[in-house]
């Protein structure tokens, strides 16, 4: 298949797509960080000029999306135009006419705004020592199968209740990763059991 990775740096979904044989390109903004086909351009641009791919994959900046950045946006902090288009994005990507997409965000104002999601994954379901509650929006493609559960750590909370936590995550449910310049890009890169999982049952 043509495959196109949108919104990925990475190479990951890219490159694990490759490896089956698929004809796979990622696409962003950015240039990619591993070298192989990628279109650094707009996304929507390389859908209409490349077509006709027969997937296309996902990933919109979550900063306008998300539920734990709209608190910005509802205190008046952000201009609430930034989440319309982000919103306009996603849609049109959602009716793009590629047969099979998919999107992925965590949860926030898509679900409620274009419509729930088809599904919710933890990468912890695909053998990553990991948490990271992830939606996906899915157009002619199946719900991804778990492959591998990892079981997290128990850590007691003060209220005494005892709880799952993984690597990335620390005994409160934090993320670990301290405050710096790349922490964005180094949260937003798609963990490799759910980039295998992806292109071996959507592929």
């Amino acid at each position: 298949m043509r495959v196109l990775v949108g919104c990925e740096y990475s190479g990951r979904v890219r490159d694990a797509f490759i490896k089956r044989g698929h004809d796979a390109w990622s696409c962003d903004l950015l240039p990619t960080d591993v070298p192989g086909p990628h279109f650094q351009a707009d996304l929507l641009e390389v859908i209409a000029r490349e077509g006709p791919w027969d997937m296309l994959i996902a990933f919109p900046p979550c900063t306008y999306l998300c539920v734990s950045g709209m608190h910005r946006t509802i205190r008046g902090l952000r201009d609430p135009k930034l989440t319309e288009d982000a919103l306009y994005f996603v849609g049109a990507l959602l009716n793009c006419g590629t047969p099979k997409v998919a999107i992925e965000n965590p949860v926030g104002v898509i679900s409620t705004r274009i419509r729930k999601p088809d599904q919710i994954i933890q990468p912890y379901e695909f053998g990553e020592d990991a948490s990271k509650k992830t939606c996906l929006w899915l157009c002619g493609l199946p719900k991804l199968t778990p492959t591998l559960r990892v079981p997290g750590r128990k850590a007691t909370l003060p209220s005494g209740k005892v709880v799952e936590r993984w690597g990335n995550q620390t005994d409160s449910g934090q993320n670990k990763l301290p405050p710096s310049e790349s922490r964005w890009k180094d949260r937003s890169v798609t963990y490799g059991g759910v980039a295998d999982a992806m292109a071996s049952q959507w592929g």
